[in-house]
């Protein structure tokens, strides 16, 4: 570990701080606005319903403003964005911004080949999202540096990004956590990694973007928007090893749900 991340950098799981995180959630309930991938809403909506949350998935654009302001904290993920969910996405960014609403960015499949929304994102990033959630190859690319992403597949190591993440999180005031085998959360000076999970986490559709929106909770719920980030690193790791079985992928997304309802940190 020493000799993939920075001198500082500390195993969140060691560091016995998760409990106050989630009971923070389950305190406060927090309202999240997802403005996110149309193939994962269900299980998206399911997974913030699991660790008591309550999720909204209000994307009209005439409706995402005021919405924003009613919310604790706001999604965007990017997965299948078109020109009007475009015109959301930023708007309820802006009013985040101006609102100070705590909020995620998901800059899904962002690169080369994919202009559109690539463009967009780099316009979300100068509404500064208190968190950006992505894998190496997602961060690598808004740093603007060459990467081997392949669609939603990050093709790039965790440690030919890690440079990026701190960079990133410098440059727009923001936390970043790359997400892959390890997790690696930075705001560009204080940084810790999450080891665990499973690798069935990549083989059932919305995982990821389900952290997201969990993140989103998370940072809504507490001000430590870094430690309330790895806090939702850490549970999705824990769940997904509690998951495991051997009757395949279906039921560990159906006991993923179950698990992350439960009291892991107890």
């Amino acid at each position: 570990m020493q000799q993939l991340f920075p001198s500082s950098t500390v195993d969140f799981l060691k560091t016995d701080s998760s409990q106050p995180y989630l009971e923070a959630v389950q305190t406060k309930r927090p309202l999240i606005h997802c403005i996110t991938n149309s193939v994962v809403e269900n299980f998206t909506a399911n997974m913030l319903l699991a660790i008591g949350a309550s999720p909204a998935m209000v994307t009209a654009e005439e409706e995402v403003a005021n919405f924003v302001n009613i919310a604790d904290g706001l999604l965007i993920n990017i997965g299948t964005v078109t020109a009007t969910t475009a015109k959301s996405m930023l708007l309820a960014a802006k009013t985040a911004n101006i609102a100070k609403k705590p909020w995620v960015l998901d800059p899904v499949a962002v690169g080369a080949a994919l202009p559109f929304r690539t463009n967009l994102a780099k316009q979300l990033l100068t509404l500064q999202p208190t968190v950006i959630r992505c894998n190496a190859s997602e961060i690598l690319i808004l740093d603007q540096k060459p990467s081997n992403g392949k669609g939603t597949d990050s093709q790039d190591s965790l440690a030919s990004a890690i440079l990026s993440a701190d960079a990133v999180a410098k440059a727009f005031n923001s936390c970043v956590v790359v997400t892959g085998e390890i997790d690696y959360i930075t705001d560009g000076t204080t940084r810790f990694y999450v080891t665990g999970g499973t690798p069935a986490l990549t083989r059932v559709t919305g995982t990821g973007c389900g952290l997201s929106a969990l993140v989103a909770a998370f940072i809504a719920s507490h001000q430590n928007h870094l430690s309330a980030a790895a806090t939702a690193c850490a549970l999705m790791a824990k769940a997904s090893e509690n998951s495991l079985t051997d009757r395949g992928l279906g039921t560990f997304a159906v006991s993923l749900i179950d698990n992350l309802s439960q009291p892991l940190f107890n």
